[in-house]
């Protein structure tokens, strides 16, 4: 696994898939459960996929699941949730940091590059969607994990659509000047 900035992630995504498509894997790293979504095809719009239980013994599976997503989806990177504060040495700054560490060793995912993005307010959004349907605990939260990642992986692919847009605008108006 390869850590890359995040317009560097897209901007890579882009060179690469210029005759394939490849998509983004969102995820919210809890506790107990990794919440997945994953954009569609064009990279424009994020949607629940499923969650994943996360223990220690079960990295390697979780790596074999991970890896088998890859190849059904064509995903070409990871957008993983990270709570971008003052307080980056968290336990749930730390939780994150040791899954990657610990899917890293599992040498299952080698060739995937990934990015972190604000995860803040994410779980506490969807609470708040979720709150009026008065669901089970249990459902409540593994809908409230992968709905999280949603959140994640919209706010990456929205930032960067942004920012592509405004990139080929300036390629425009560089181009009109000359």
């Amino acid at each position: 696994m390869k850590y890359l900035k995040p317009i560097k992630l897209y901007r890579q995504l882009l060179k690469s898939n210029e005759h394939k498509s490849g998509r983004l894997l969102g995820l919210d790293v809890g506790d107990k459960y990794v919440g997945l979504a994953v954009s569609d095809a064009d990279n424009k719009v994020a949607s629940p996929l499923s969650v994943l239980v996360r223990k220690k013994t079960n990295i390697d599976f979780m790596a074999g699941d991970l890896q088998s997503l890859i190849s059904e989806l064509s995903l070409s990177g990871f957008v993983i949730g990270y709570p971008f504060d003052r307080w980056s040495n968290s336990p749930c700054a730390m939780q994150i940091k040791i899954l990657i560490n610990d899917l890293a060793k599992t040498r299952k995912l080698e060739d995937i590059k990934y990015t972190f993005w604000e995860e803040r307010f994410t779980s506490k959004n969807v609470d708040f969607l979720l709150k009026p349907l008065e669901m089970h605990p249990v459902d409540c939260k593994r809908i409230k994990d992968k709905f999280a990642a949603v959140g994640i992986l919209q706010g990456y692919l929205d930032f960067v659509n942004g920012t592509r847009g405004q990139d080929q605008e300036s390629q425009i108006s560089q181009n009109d000047d000359t």
